[in-house]
């Protein structure tokens, strides 16, 4: 039980190779060539986001000299098979995320998108079968789920499952007193965590009486959308990975669950998001956008490369090779 809440509420995500940065530039498209090359270290960048919905850029250093750029995620020649079937559906994943980015994964349907996203996360229905994975330095796939949560890494599921019988307070304040004690940093009585959870309600626009449901039990398809958001607000992990968590969503909706994530958004925090759409990078502006196909990375561009799939679809992507 204890791996299935970890999973419920972190991911890990995946190191891939990455090509330099794009901003100020014209829209370009790199093949998965690019991205097995060397680059040199980076320096910090502002995040273009919304401006509606923006945080604040990174900041420079006392002596003005920007901070180096440090890999968070670094995936490399991941492969990977169902567990039960053999069949191989990670057919060498390349993938750096670095501290700070915003990075977008699209595709087509099959193309691998959510089984890389479970694989990162350790879900036990995938086995590994190549390739590295490290994050802040560690080896992933040498974790368990729970470690991998406590490390810092946190999974939105597209589908998230209910659990009947445990509260939404319980379960939070349980994820979170994990945390702290995995980190050495002080846990919170029911009373403390309620008032540092407030906030947190509050910019999602959900009643506090949200707390006393049990987690995701008879609730739509949006509340669990924002019960996820929630959960990464409460953990504030380093890199959370987002599966879809557009789908379900009206307006309204998805603009409280954009804005929330923007709120988390530091020069030390990363977010993976994987969707179909690009109504969510008009809430989420990405540094980059990854298109997959066919178990592995084969695309990578800026935020222009959304605007392309709209117009013409992956043909014009094909188009463009």
């Amino acid at each position: 039980m204890a791996h299935t809440l970890h999973v419920l509420t972190s991911a890990s995500p995946v190191p891939c190779s990455r090509s330099p940065p794009l901003k100020h530039r014209p829209f370009t498209v790199f093949s998965s060539t690019h991205l097995r090359r060397s680059i040199p270290p980076l320096t910090r960048r502002s995040l273009s986001l919304n401006a509606s919905l923006a945080v604040e850029s990174p900041s420079i250093s006392g002596s003005g000299e920007a901070e180096p750029l440090k890999p968070l995620l670094e995936v490399k020649d991941l492969t990977a098979v169902v567990a039960e079937s053999k069949e191989e559906l990670l057919h060498g994943v390349n993938l750096t995320i670095y501290e700070g980015e915003v990075h977008a994964v699209m595709g087509k349907n099959g193309s691998g998108k959510s089984t890389f996203s479970k694989v990162l996360v350790g879900h036990p229905d995938y086995e590994v079968t190549g390739g590295s994975v490290i994050f802040k330095g560690q080896n992933l796939l040498d974790m368990e789920p729970d470690e991998r949560s406590h490390t810092g890494l946190f999974m939105s599921f597209q589908s998230p499952v209910a659990i009947p019988g445990v509260s939404n307070s319980d379960f939070l304040l349980m994820a979170y007193n994990a945390r702290q004690a995995k980190l050495g940093l002080p846990e919170l009585d029911p009373i403390k965590f309620y008032s540092y959870i407030q906030p947190k309600l509050a910019a999602l626009n959900m009643d506090p009486l949200f707390l006393n449901r049990n987690v995701n039990e008879g609730f739509s398809g949006g509340e669990r959308k924002r019960n996820e958001i929630l959960q990464l607000s409460v953990l504030e992990a380093d890199l959370a990975v987002l599966d879809e968590i557009d789908s379900g969503l009206d307006v309204d909706a998805l603009q409280d669950v954009a804005k929330a994530v923007n709120s988390l958004l530091t020069p030390k925090r990363s977010i993976l998001m994987i969707t179909h759409y690009r109504r969510l990078l008009d809430y989420i502006t990405p540094t980059y956008i990854h298109i997959m196909e066919d178990g592995r990375i084969v695309k990578t561009g800026d935020v222009s490369i959304a605007q392309l799939l709209e117009e013409g679809g992956y043909k014009a992507l094909s188009s463009t090779s």
